[in-house]
């Protein structure tokens, strides 16, 4: 009986995970998908799914298009200068697009993982990625701007460190963050 809830216990580690994952994939694909094909259904009696996005996925790099096209410039100005007038939002905007920026855009922020000492006396380390090597407009010479995510969280903390503290790591920055997400427990490949 112990054999049996052993291997009980190795069948749900193994799949749990996978399941969870694809779970949390179709649950996203198909609110996306209910956005376009329940309107659709209702109105027109049209019921393909997937509709939803396929249609989501053409707006989008139809939007990505025009905005790199002289045709989106002046709308983006404008959006931006009206935005400097609300400082609540511009705020909000503001962090949101250099957020994605750093994952998605031309200038990645988080692609030279490092390890920091932050404890000499008892040898503590914390891996992070280093966002900022300048600092000198806050006043703060030879110091960078670490960020530290968090474990099983898509949260984190920023530290601005002496940079005689940061030692590069040679490993590639998506393993980094997968590592210390997964709370340390997943292996390097």
């Amino acid at each position: 009986m112990k054999r049996i809830f052993t291997y009980f216990l190795q069948g749900l580690l193994f799949s749990g995970p996978l399941a969870v994952t694809l779970y949390t994939v179709f649950l996203m694909f198909d609110f996306v998908d209910r956005l376009v094909r329940d309107p659709l259904k209702e109105h027109f009696q049209f019921d393909v799914p997937g509709v939803g996005i396929l249609v989501l996925f053409i707006t989008l790099t139809l939007m990505g298009l025009i905005g790199q096209t002289i045709i989106a410039k002046p709308f983006i100005y404008f959006t931006k200068r009206l935005l400097k007038r609300a400082p609540l939002l511009n705020v909000i905007y503001t962090s949101l697009n250099d957020l994605f920026t750093a994952f998605v855009g031309k200038e990645k922020k988080f692609n030279v993982p490092v390890v920091v000492c932050m404890n000499q006396e008892n040898n503590l380390w914390k891996l992070g990625f280093v966002t900022e090597k300048n600092l000198a407009e806050f006043g703060l010479h030879e110091m960078v701007a670490v960020y530290f995510p968090h474990s099983y969280n898509f949260s984190g903390e920023l530290y601005l460190v002496p940079e005689s503290s940061v030692k590069t790591v040679d490993l590639s920055p998506s393993e980094v963050m997968k590592f210390v997400v997964s709370g340390g427990v997943t292996k390097f490949n």
